[in-house]
């Protein structure tokens, strides 16, 4: 019987012990509520080049982390037969240029000025036989004659003024025709220098010499040197209390420990039905001295911090309504901000109330 009181007191003292070590009473301090958010670092403008037109890999012009200028050549792609295409085009306009056409251009305008002298004297000749016959010296006939004659030459002077008009709009067409084929050949040759939309750095090639590139592979990264920014996926559960201007803590795995700041300066407003996600952007306020683009990061989008508000850890709750008293009270309690370790306590609880973990 002694035995088995000293076995129970004991038990008793040890529950005692326990209980008093879970055991807390409230704290009166601030409390942030935030939104988390999964994001990869990028730097401004970053983007994926392409080659505009299929083609070899003849020269990669630049190294990974170089400085480029905007417009400056990154990639040269073997174009031999579109060289050879715009020589032909360029043959084709010299030859179908105005200038190289004189010769006909010349020859139909004497055929023209003969034709307007034929006129001419087709012309006085008519008149003359008319001024003869008025003074009854001749024929009607021969008057009628002259009428004919005068008649082909006036059709055979407008045939000459139509060639010379129809040729030189064939060979202002022609022309330009070629001209066109020229400049489009020209503009071809450019898509097989492929170069760099913006001043910045060069993050990655994925293609080395000699190696196909086409239209649906990028060939390079390209971003801004000194600018970035955190790309964010926030759950569609969460969207409704995000907004731009939102203060940002930024932590990565390459820097453990530190947290940067950031402000939320874009959201996307379309969701990704894939991910049920919308996407938004931060800017750094503070960032790292040293950070590349990839690199993963996580978030905090703070929705809002107060001050001097009561708070219990949220391991605490029962069914996030309750709490248990030391004395064994489950008491109802309303609950306000929450952040991933604590709960404010709006009412039914005070700070020299002491609570037990359930």
């Amino acid at each position: 019987m002694y035995k088995f009181f000293v076995f129970v007191i004991a038990l008793t003292t040890t529950i005692s012990c326990n209980n008093k070590s879970n055991s807390i009473h409230p704290s009166q301090e601030s409390i942030t509520q935030s939104v988390y958010a999964s994001g990869t670092v990028k730097s401004k403008n970053q983007y994926e080049v392409y080659a505009k037109t299929p083609g070899i890999i003849e020269e990669v012009l630049v190294k990974e982390g170089d400085y480029v200028k905007a417009g400056q050549a990154i990639v040269k792609l073997s174009n031999t037969a579109n060289i050879l295409n715009y020589e032909n085009a360029k043959l084709t306009a010299h030859y179908n240029s105005i200038q190289s056409n004189q010769e006909k251009i010349q020859q139909a305008k004497t055929e023209l000025e003969l034709a307007k002298s034929k006129l001419d004297n087709e012309w006085s000749l008519l008149e003359r036989q008319k001024k003869l016959w008025a003074q009854e010296i001749g024929t009607q006939n021969e008057v009628d004659q002259r009428a004919l004659n005068y008649k082909n030459a006036n059709s055979a002077y407008l045939a000459s003024k139509l060639k010379l008009d129809d040729l030189q709009k064939q060979l202002d067409y022609q022309n330009k025709i070629a001209n066109t084929s020229a400049d489009i050949s020209a503009a071809n040759m450019n898509d097989y220098i492929i170069k760099s939309q913006l001043a910045g750095r060069v993050y990655n090639i994925a293609k080395l010499k000699g190696e196909m590139a086409n239209i649906q592979a990028p060939i390079a990264v390209i971003g801004a040197a000194d600018q970035f920014y955190v790309e964010l996926q926030i759950d569609e559960f969460d969207i409704a209390q995000i907004k731009i201007g939102q203060k940002v803590l930024i932590s990565m795995d390459s820097y453990k420990g530190i947290v940067f700041e950031a402000v939320l300066d874009k959201i996307y407003p379309m969701m990704n039905e894939r991910t049920r996600t919308f996407k938004a952007e931060a800017s750094f306020t503070k960032k790292p001295e040293n950070i590349f683009p990839n690199l993963s990061a996580e978030a905090n989008i703070i929705i809002q911090v107060k001050e001097n508000a009561i708070t219990i850890p949220r391991s605490y709750l029962i069914d996030d309504n309750y709490v248990l008293l030391s004395n064994k009270e489950k008491r109802r309690i309303s609950i306000g901000l929450k952040d991933y370790e604590k709960a404010e306590v709006l009412s039914g609880l005070t700070i020299k109330e002491e609570l037990i973990k359930p």
